[in-house]
């Protein structure tokens, strides 16, 4: 099976373009070589392609013959990825939400001005010192 088809069937992308694009970008590689999306995958191959700032590793336990639900993905692939990446992942989420919370758009002058007042503030208080 293709690379694009296998990876679109274990339902790592959403459609088979998206696979398509990952491989000519050289996001996707198949035992340690990039791979072109009509490169073909077999039982034990391990593929390493990176999505959502995560390095996903699996190996290819068997071939699917179509897509398959959410619930029989593991019998056809072995998830290798290590645990501290999807931690990394979630202290980049709240790192951002840290800054401004979501949906709240883009900062008021009087934001902007209490931004200013408290940089100076810091400032301010490094001088004294």
């Amino acid at each position: 099976m293709r690379i694009d088809k296998y990876l679109w069937c274990v339902r790592y992308y959403k459609t088979r373009n998206m696979v398509t694009e990952a491989c000519k970008k050289n996001h996707i590689t198949v035992n340690g070589i990039t791979a072109k999306p009509s490169k073909e995958v077999f039982p034990t191959d391990k593929i390493t392609f990176r999505k959502d700032q995560i390095t996903h590793i699996i190996t290819v336990l068997d071939i699917p013959d179509n897509r398959v639900g959410a619930k029989l993905v593991d019998i056809y692939r072995k998830d290798e990825t290590p645990a501290e990446a999807f931690e990394h992942l979630e202290l980049l989420k709240l790192s951002k939400q840290h800054y401004r919370k979501t949906g709240t758009g883009r900062p008021t002058k009087k934001d902007r001005r209490d931004i200013d007042e408290f940089g100076n503030e810091i400032i301010d208080e490094d001088e004294i010192e």
